[in-house]
């Protein structure tokens, strides 16, 4: 039995394994649309894609019914001037490595957590309202977790690429990548008010909720959602994105990139890697590694050519660590991995 719309076999998207099932031509084209705007209506999808809006709803229900596919909605606290972000590497007893991943994940104040090869790390992204709070976390409850040996921390100076600059479909540069790109600065941090964070709350439960529901919530009119939102986009603080794993848009290989780049000549390396559509991530941090950058491939061959072709004829960079990431335990705030 074939479904009306896709040719597929009717029945669960997921195979017997419980991997899900390949995305076809349709699915990618939906999902190209929503990746540049995630609130999209679906008249305008069906007009991008050629079908009919009901083919449009039933395969993002398809997709967001297993949890591959989810619309999310954060405020990037680097772009208020709010807080500290640290990079940890926080390394583990042989053993414990995947339960300190899953205590790290299950943090509210961690970001995202990953292990790589290489050292026995969990790399975990770290918010924090002072600097005190920061030492608190690292000298206390992180670094007394049972299993862990060590915490390396970097603060994040400047934050230049976020996974909202990915463009998995080959699409036009964002605004803030062609910025970057081009060494021009970035947006200056806006303020926000009460208003503005119970919208991004509500956002968070739902990113494609209605401007119309939107106001009603807020107990505004719908102009004022509708301006307060745009302001929020506009500046870039706030990121709204359709959120799912690279592996299931065609991208199974990611690497994290530490490197040391001589200060005269960090501009043009950055520039560089802005150019680098592979590039999801890019900070400036402390520490002889002054650039933390991941990125996403189709194969290791494509990696391999990233590197050498991308990075290895660049001036400036003194030393460049590779590592393939292993599994994802948290990314942009959501958990991505259960016990073993």
């Amino acid at each position: 039995m074939q479904t009306a719309d896709s040719g597929r076999p009717a029945g669960p998207d997921r195979g017997l394994a419980g991997d899900p099932l390949p995305l076809d031509a349709l699915d990618h084209a939906i999902l190209r649309a929503l990746h540049r705007e995630p609130r999209a209506v679906f008249s305008d999808i069906a007009a991008a894609t050629g079908v009919h809006e009901r083919t449009v709803a039933r395969r993002l229900e398809r997709m967001t019914a297993t949890g591959e596919v989810r619309f999310t909605a954060s405020l990037v606290p680097e772009r208020l001037g709010e807080g500290v972000i640290a990079e940890l590497a926080v390394r583990c007893a042989p053993g414990r490595l995947h339960e300190t991943a899953l205590a790290l994940a299950r943090r509210p104040d961690t970001r995202s957590v990953e292990v790589a090869t290489g050292s026995l790390d969990a790399f975990a992204e770290v918010t924090a309202p002072t600097p005190e709070h920061l030492l608190a976390a690292i000298d206390g409850s992180i670094g007394r977790m049972d299993g862990v040996v060590g915490v390396h921390s970097a603060i994040v100076l400047q934050l230049l690429l976020t996974a909202n600059d990915w463009a998995p479909y080959d699409d036009e540069p964002t605004p803030i990548r062609r910025l970057v790109a081009e060494g021009a600065p970035l947006p200056a941090p806006i303020t926000i008010d009460d208003l503005d964070r119970e919208l991004v709350r509500l956002l968070q439960d739902d990113a494609r909720i209605s401007t119309t529901r939107l106001a009603r919530e807020l107990n505004v009119g719908e102009t004022t959602a509708r301006r307060r939102l745009g302001r929020l986009l506009s500046a870039h603080v706030l990121h709204l994105r359709l959120h799912a794993e690279p592996s299931f848009l065609g991208y199974p290989v990611e690497a994290r990139l530490r490197l040391t780049v001589a200060p005269r000549h960090l501009d043009a390396v950055l520039r560089r890697l802005a150019g680098e559509p592979a590039v999801r991530h890019l900070v400036i941090t402390t520490g002889s590694s002054n650039l933390l950058g991941y990125s996403s491939h189709r194969s290791p061959a494509d990696f391999e050519t990233f590197v050498r072709r991308g990075l290895a004829d660049v001036d400036g960079i003194v030393d460049l660590e590779t590592a393939l990431l292993l599994r994802h335990y948290k990314r942009a705030w959501i958990p991505t991995a259960g016990p073993r």
